[in-house]
């Protein structure tokens, strides 16, 4: 049985699905497959139908445990989890779990991730690195054309040389082993259920499917799945059944991580990325059998009365998002208020400023001198902070010069957002917080053993030299891409975990999560009301603002300050968080996405 908010988003996909039936155009013959097309048209953002433009009210549980998850079956999954007596991880990883399932575009076990996980019996926060790793045929030289020139991204992406080694299953397998109380069996149930018995295709996987059907039909194995015998993308409401992702599951239920890494489904890895329609590339059993997850230490910084906590390198966004909210510490934003046009402006000039570093030193610490702590020091964040004017936007914004470093420039800006974010917690006071990707749309378009291939290996910088030397964020063998994810925990004075915020869109992730804990810590708007927020994004290449929200309004004041390139546009916007509430806990999610919270238990006020 489905509970009342999963009902009500099935009935919004159906909805969907009568929309379309009654609007669709005759069918045509297919035509020839155009060039792969990797970077997703405005459209492809937009939330279609008004009726799946949801108040914050609609996407919020309260109970002594809670989950949370970009689509609603997924939550269901973290719910059952947690019903039956689950930790918070266990129900993040069951979610994790679904999504592979039923978000097949943008995350799964063909992928990677990161999790912030804080226990609440030892109060300590540890973090597990679950990015995926270039493989050992990988080398600098990974994305150069014979000439010696750098492949375009759309060149990049479809095919064998953008897929990673995947640290999702390590991850699930890493947390479980730590944190799980449910057996490793049962974190694979629903997933297994949806990917056999089928599951209703959603506005968003249809709109996914489109922007990405010539890369799909491409890829034989892609296309037998997510495209119908006429090459379309399938319709709103069609029962998606996926036997072969099923059995593999089973597989990885029955024999764990082992199941996944080795064997048959190991062996499908490796020849769908040898095999590819594109850009055929080596990823062996033994780079398989190097899958890991690995413990880092928690990024912690104070932010006013309470403390931030966030995930490290190889992540950038960590970095980044605790930037832009320390920039901003001297100014007084409860003061200013949500609807003050200088609230809007400061925050775009501290994210100018922390996407300049980011695309200038983000990278993996284990092999690149990432100066994380000069990125962090008081002293810089001081000075990079005093650039930031109130009565007036910077005429140009370019990395700083951290302790230790030489200055460096940005190469690239290349996100594609897609991703999943989905969070927990339970009555012991735990609290799982974990985004996972499998990069953009569909990743590589390979799918293997039934399921879909990361391309995350385009999160590296394609030219290898930056500045006149080796790039940061170059390829290398057992290197992690640099990634814009940043799942955050929020601290009370007492350390005592009170929130966590996560999010999904490429590099707006690090607007998303920053804008959220701003709205919740400084606005005092409750967890629901804080996603909602309207959003704003500033890097170089201008300001966006969040369509068809009062934000659009203020443009000509930023423009007045001197900000340019101001225009309104649809951003991928997919956020996720829970909060303390009372003796339990609230979770809510974006209600610009299809996800909702679930919850189990009645707390005490």
């Amino acid at each position: 049985m489905f509970h009342r908010p999963v009902l009500a988003a099935l009935a919004l996909i159906a909805h969907g699905a009568a929309a379309q039936t009654a609007s669709a155009p005759a069918a045509t013959t297919t035509a020839a497959p155009r060039a792969v097309e990797t970077t997703p048209t405005t459209r492809f953002y937009e939330p279609g139908d008004k009726t799946l433009r949801r108040l914050p009210a609609d996407t919020v549980a309260s109970g002594t445990a809670v989950a949370t998850a970009a689509d609603p079956l997924a939550t269901a999954a973290g719910q059952t989890l947690l019903a039956a007596g689950g930790s918070a991880a266990d129900a993040a990883l069951a979610m994790m779990i679904a999504l592979t399932a039923v978000e097949p575009q943008s995350s799964g076990l063909g992928g990677g991730g990161f999790l912030v996980w804080y226990d609440g019996k030892s109060g300590k926060t540890i973090t597990l690195d679950g990015r995926e790793r270039a493989p050992a045929a990988a080398t600098a030289t990974r994305f150069l054309r014979p000439d010696g020139t750098p492949m375009s991204f759309p060149e990049a992406v479809p095919g064998g040389y953008s897929v990673g080694v995947p640290g999702a299953v390590a991850l699930i397998a890493e947390a479980h082993k730590r944190w799980g109380k449910r057996p490793w069996a049962e974190l694979f149930a629903p997933a297994i259920a949806h990917a056999r018995n089928g599951f209703p295709v959603s506005p968003r996987l249809n709109r996914f499917t489109a922007s990405r059907r010539d890369m799909l039909a491409r890829s034989p194995a892609a296309a037998a799945i997510f495209l119908d015998a006429k090459g379309q993308p399938w319709p709103i409401g069609h029962i998606l059944k996926q036997p072969e992702l099923a059995h593999s599951l089973q597989t990885i239920a029955r024999e764990g991580p082992d199941g996944f890494y080795k064997g048959p489904i190991g062996a499908a890895i490796t020849s769908a990325v040898a095999t590819a329609f594109q850009n055929p590339a080596a990823l062996t059993a033994e780079d398989l059998a190097g899958a890991a997850a690995t413990e880092r230490a928690p990024l912690c910084r104070p932010y006013r009365q309470w403390t931030l906590c966030t995930m490290g390198p190889p992540s950038a966004g960590g970095i980044a998002t605790l930037q832009v909210l320390k920039q901003l510490e001297r100014f007084d934003l409860r003061r200013l208020g949500p609807d003050n046009l200088l609230s809007w402006h400061l925050i775009a000039e501290s994210q100018r400023l922390a996407f300049a570093d980011r695309e200038a030193f983000g990278a993996d610490a284990d092999f690149a001198a990432v100066p994380v702590k000069g990125l962090l020091d008081p002293r810089y964040i001081r000075a990079r902070s005093n650039l930031i004017r109130i009565d007036r936007a910077m005429p140009d914004v370019t990395a700083g010069t951290p302790a230790g470093t030489r200055p460096r420039t940005a190469q690239r800006l290349a996100d594609v957002p897609a991703t999943s974010h989905m969070a927990a917690a339970d009555g012991a006071g735990n609290v799982a917080n974990l985004t996972c990707t499998i990069e953009g749309p569909f990743g590589s378009g390979l799918v293997a053993a039934g399921i879909v291939l990361n391309n995350e290996l385009t999160d590296f910088d394609l030219n290898p030299i930056k500045d006149g030397g080796d790039s940061l964020n170059r390829v290398q063998p057992g290197k992690r891409p640099r990634s814009s994810m940043a799942p955050t925990i929020i601290y009370d004075r007492r350390g005592r975990a009170i929130a966590a915020f996560g999010a999904a869109g490429g590099s707006t992730i690090i607007a998303q999560v920053a804008k959220s804990m701003i709205a919740f810590l400084d606005w005092q708007m409750p967890v629901e009301q804080a996603i909602a927020a309207p959003q704003l994004f500033a890097d170089r290449r201008g300001v966006r603002l969040e369509d068809g929200t009062r934000l659009v309004d203020m443009a000509a004041g930023l423009k007045a300050l001197g900000h340019n390139n101001v225009a309104p546009g649809t951003l991928p916007l997919k956020g996720n968080a829970v909060a303390r509430s009372g003796t339990g806990w609230r979770a809510a999610a974006d209600p610009r996405s299809e996800g909702v919270a679930l919850a189990i238990g009645t707390p005490n006020k």
